[in-house]
């Protein structure tokens, strides 16, 4: 399993905008095979920084995810709503029994 935390740090004046384009990102995201769990959080106290916590089966998973439709076209236009750069940053991890 590999989790996946992917902060943005969003323009105020383009919040609004950002989020529109995120909900058919994490639908279309949520749907794909080998995905475990995508969602989007706000941060408490950051005002304007979200926190995309993925979880994914594989590596091949998130190939697929990342060479699919719906995440290149957002990635395409993401810079135009972030203040700062993304920082992604990618853990191995393992379910519990």
């Amino acid at each position: 399993m590999i989790i996946v935390h992917a902060t943005f740090h969003v323009n105020p004046a383009k919040e609004a905008d950002f989020l529109a384009n995120m909900k058919p990102l994490i639908a279309a995201s949520q749907a794909e095979e080998g995905n475990v769990s995508y969602d989007l959080y706000k941060a408490v106290g950051q005002e304007n920084v979200y926190t995309m916590v993925e979880i994914w089966r594989d590596q091949e998973a998130i190939g697929l995810h990342n060479a699919s439709e719906h995440f290149t076209s957002f990635a395409a236009g993401a810079k135009e709503y972030l203040a700062a750069p993304l920082d992604v940053k990618a853990f191995a991890g393992q379910a519990l029994s």
